[in-house]
């Protein structure tokens, strides 16, 4: 009886194991709701030597993601910024984007800050078909390497060329100089790239390059080569670095009676400079920007306006472009219809006449933008906005 028992219940559970399986499927196990977010990496310098660039660039990214989240986002979905830190190195840069694609699986990758940087993400995001936008990296290469633009890299800033031709011209045209030394940073990629351009267009205006001396990232004394180029009497100096240094090289070049105007560009562009330097040695120095927060444009007036209610500072030009580059990927991936890397990137590469904070946007063959830039003029340890130049 007992055995009868048994092997009725086996009938009876292998009946309703068949009937759940043929008619029930639907109650078994309900279908994964889809994600309602669109997953965007942030690979930045959150730590490090240039640290204050990365904060600054990722805070404008935070807000305009906000800004667009709170208007319904992205194709009916959130857009959330997924963040690693590179820690201002190369290797961790190349790290970063590898854990940002293949673990967290997002579609697209904002940053890095610095071009050597940016330079050592870029083969991992070619390989997975991910795009790379970089609000900041002005080098060259970034997006053409031997004549071929890569398929997979932006920017949403003007490039290395552009910047030092613009601080050429006004060393020839401005500050009316003939001769100039160049100050560079051996160690990057940035600085090297934009030593070459301003010495090509001062020359072509006519000037006289006497001497291009070097250092490296993290040196602290610079006052054997500032005497070297004191003795040289050039009527510029060209300092195409990080703030950092920069802030050193400028104290030090005040203290040995260096007064002629000395030259920058984005690099130069946070409070730490100030810090580092004094305002009154800062006085005569010069610098090329993205943009000015004393720029009346309107859409520069309604961004700042927005980023002091948010983080209580002014907004700086690493801020701004962060926050465009926020503006850059949600558009593509609006126009795209897809959260699928190769669309996104097609999408980029086709972005025209995009309105954002430091003026109208549109991406050229290269997937570079065209757009305008400003020199800033350090006055009592303040930017000043000094002139607007068109592309």
């Amino acid at each position: 009886m007992k055995k009868q028992f048994m092997v009725a219940l086996v009938v009876l559970l292998s009946v309703g194991l068949l009937l759940a399986g043929c008619g029930g499927g639907d109650k078994a196990k309900p279908a994964a709701p889809a994600s309602n977010e669109i997953k965007i990496g942030g690979n930045f310098e959150m730590t490090g030597g240039i640290a204050n660039f990365g904060k600054q660039t990722v805070n404008g990214i935070q807000l305009a993601f906000k800004e667009i989240n709170a208007a319904g986002g992205v194709n009916g979905k959130q857009l959330k910024l997924i963040l690693a830190d590179n820690k201002s190195e190369p290797a961790e840069a190349t790290n970063a984007v590898t854990k940002l694609i293949t673990q967290d699986k997002v579609v697209a990758v904002l940053g890095p800050v610095a071009s050597s940087n940016v330079l050592a993400t870029l083969q991992v995001a070619q390989d997975n078909k991910i795009p790379v936008l970089t609000a900041t990296g002005t080098n060259e290469k970034i997006t053409v390497d031997g004549g071929k633009v890569r398929p997979f890299a932006f920017r949403g800033c003007f490039i290395d060329p552009f910047q030092g031709k613009v601080m050429a011209n006004f060393a020839s045209n401005t500050v009316k100089a003939k001769t100039a030394v160049i100050y560079v940073d051996q160690s990057s990629d940035y600085s090297k790239g934009l030593k070459q351009s301003f010495e090509e267009a001062f020359v072509k205006n006519g000037g006289k390059v006497l001497s291009t001396e070097a250092f490296l990232q993290k040196d602290q004394d610079f006052k054997a080569t500032l005497t070297k180029i004191k003795a040289l009497n050039p009527e510029v100096i060209f300092i195409p670095a990080y703030y950092e240094e920069v802030g050193k090289i400028v104290k030090q070049a005040r203290e040995l009676g260096i007064t002629v105007p000395l030259l920058g560009t984005d690099g130069w562009d946070d409070p730490k400079v100030v810090e580092i330097a004094g305002a009154k040695s800062l006085d005569n120095t010069f610098f090329s920007n993205h943009y000015s927060s004393q720029d009346t444009d309107p859409a520069v007036v309604k961004f700042v306006a927005a980023y002091k209610k948010e983080y209580n500072q002014e907004p700086s030009a690493l801020a701004a472009l962060g926050y465009d580059s926020g503006l850059m990927i949600a558009d593509a991936i609006k126009r795209a219809g897809s959260a699928e890397g190769a669309k996104i990137a097609e999408a980029l590469a086709a972005t025209k006449d995009l309105k954002v904070s430091t003026g109208i946007l549109t991406i050229d063959a290269n997937h570079n933008p065209v757009k305008s830039a400003v020199v800033i003029e350090m006055k009592d340890g303040k930017q000043t906005f000094k002139t607007k130049v068109n592309p």
